[in-house]
């Protein structure tokens, strides 16, 4: 069973189809730059790219824009607060900050799919305040605790 997401096309999206999922399979829509003309994005340089959409997310979903794999791959280009978070109650335009980690211009033209937006459901949760916190096996060892090399045998079920 799917949700039903409203869409609405801004009016420079004009033109633009609108986002779909590319495939049965695909976990995410992408999103188009609705830009005029081109844009370029220098090395280390980032740009607010709009999307020419805005959308009506259930309260119980977020909107999470990624990169697009194969922009990061071929160009260096990604998203920088990846993920992004859409929240339920938004309704202006998505735009994407793209990043160029790369060590050439990038160049993207009107209509270009910049990114992805995975659609997930969310729990708001109520806080407690409490003296201390129930015991882990990791307690309170942070960055880098759990190691870097080889699975640990009896680690995966």
């Amino acid at each position: 069973m799917s949700s039903t997401i409203n869409i609405k096309r801004l009016p420079h999206s004009e033109g633009i189809p609108l986002p779909k999922y590319q495939t049965d399979g695909s976990a995410g829509i992408d999103l188009p730059a609705a830009i005029e003309g081109s844009a370029s994005i220098y090395p280390g340089a980032r740009l607010l790219i709009p999307t020419g959409f805005a959308f009506s997310i259930p309260r119980t979903y977020e909107g999470q824009v990624r990169p697009r794999s194969g922009l990061a791959l071929k160009y260096g280009v990604t998203v920088l607060n990846s993920p992004g978070t859409i929240d339920s109650d938004y309704r202006g335009e998505v735009s994407v900050l793209l990043i160029n980690q790369g060590s050439e211009t990038f160049f993207l033209e009107r209509g270009d799919r910049i990114a992805q937006m995975v659609f997930t459901k969310v729990e708001q949760v109520k806080f407690q305040e409490v003296e201390a916190l129930d015991e882990s096996g990791r307690g309170l060892r942070g960055y880098g605790s759990t190691g870097v090399s080889k699975i640990s045998e009896g680690s995966m079920s």
